[in-house]
């Protein structure tokens, strides 16, 4: 394994090391997650002159839901201080700039498939492939390290395509002889155990103290879900849209695939019990 990426501490978001790259590179717009409209390569109005947030400690109330959900999986500071060698993007020329904010995007992606190749060389189960993943790792972060007319001319979703037929496989193993694996209103069964509700709109659906032990819920959307006391245990949940999902009391033991982002983005408490390749939102003790 490349000695870059040791695991998952490795690829979280170092804001001291950035320059605010997803203050300025990334576009939103006027909604429930921001408070504003910003177009892409635009510094965002609460960005101060030493890449810090002005209002970070108040961004919830502010209107900038947003904001608290993302990370850049550690992208921002290896296009800051590794593609553009700590050159800010406020003292080179526009052109630089802009090829800067347009490198960050791709690393983004880039890193976010070297989070779940590391979970997945974590995972015992996936031994049989994991010298495939190994080779797939030491790909994706020599990507990384392209230079950035290199990085702009990447094709990163026929990389995400090879990736992702490696990590289904991971996840077949994984889930192998898992969960009940019964049909019934919560799905059928898949591949490797469990339910199979891959992209299922499950959106606002009452799933309280569902059984979804090993189920894989890639790319399902969950968004203000009742999953209050649910059974996720070793559950695939790659791509699963959590926004405003209430996790109150579930068990997330085991699950996989599962990130920072996606937790931030929903609602839990002290009961919910997670893996340890994330953690506790600040924001659900705040919860009445």
């Amino acid at each position: 394994m490349p000695e870059q990426i040791a695991d998952l501490s490795d690829l979280r978001g170092d804001c001291a090391q950035c320059f605010g790259l997803c203050c300025v590179a990334l576009p939103f717009a006027r909604s429930a997650d921001f408070a504003l409209t910003k177009p892409a390569g635009t510094p965002c109005a609460n960005l101060r002159g030493d890449h810090r947030c002005g209002i970070h400690t108040d961004l919830r109330t502010k209107g900038f839901t947003g904001c608290t959900v993302y990370d850049c999986f550690g992208a921002g500071q290896k296009v800051a201080q590794v593609t553009f060698g700590g050159q800010d993007w406020r003292t080179g020329s526009k052109e630089h700039a802009r090829r800067m904010f347009d490198a960050f995007p791709v690393v983004r992606q880039l890193h976010e498939l070297l989070w779940y190749l590391t979970e997945a060389l974590g995972l015992p189960a996936a031994r049989p492939v994991h010298a495939e993943l190994r080779r797939a790792l030491e790909e994706t972060e020599r990507l990384t390290r392209q230079s950035p007319g290199e990085l702009a001319a990447l094709d990163v979703a026929a990389h995400r395509e090879r990736v992702n037929a490696l990590l289904l496989r991971t996840s077949e193993l994984a889930r192998a002889g898992v969960g009940d694996g019964k049909s019934g209103k919560s799905g059928k069964k898949g591949r490797g155990g469990g339910k199979d509700r891959r992209g299922a709109d499950l959106v606002g659906a009452r799933l309280r103290g569902a059984d979804l032990r090993g189920a894989t819920l890639r790319g399902a959307l969950l968004i203000a879900a009742d999953l209050s006391g649910a059974d996720l245990r070793d559950a695939d949940m790659i791509g699963a849209d959590l926004r405003d999902a209430d996790l109150t009391d579930a068990d997330l033991t085991g699950a996989f695939f599962l990130t920072q982002p996606q937790v931030n983005a929903a609602r839990g408490s002290a009961g919910t019990r997670l893996p340890e390749s994330v953690g506790r939102p600040v924001h659900w003790a705040l919860r009445s």
